[in-house]
């Protein structure tokens, strides 16, 4: 994105459907941010390897030079960082629901994703 939140980059790979879910949630919140790509398939890059070196794995987010691994974890930072539009509700119910169906949708991406390779 051309006009980026001062420090906001994210760091993924444009089929990746966990760097799917940062990228809404950065969209739900008007986050302006510059979007990296990343070759994970052939070569990751020395910023990658450097704010994910447990990992080394995409999405993440870096936040005025901190980075935040892992996509769920990336999205609640958002959302507590950025409190306008809460990404969740706020009823304790409402909040389950919407928590059953995100880990629903979860596994069955996981369970096709698996059971093509």
């Amino acid at each position: 994105m051309a006009t980026a939140e001062k420090g906001v980059v994210l760091l993924d790979f444009w089929v990746s459907m966990f760097g799917q879910r940062c990228r809404i949630a950065l969209a739900e919140k008007g986050v302006e941010y510059e979007y990296r790509e990343e070759n994970v398939v052939d070569h990751k890059s020395p910023l990658l390897l450097e704010m994910n070196p447990i990992h080394k794995k995409i999405p993440v987010l870096i936040h005025d030079g901190k980075p935040v691994c892992e996509s769920l974890i990336i999205v609640q930072y958002i959302d507590e960082v950025w409190t306008n539009n809460p990404l969740l509700p706020s009823d304790p119910f409402e909040l389950a629901k919407a928590r059953f169906w995100a880990d629903f949708v979860d596994k069955k991406a996981i369970t096709i994703i698996c059971c093509r390779q």
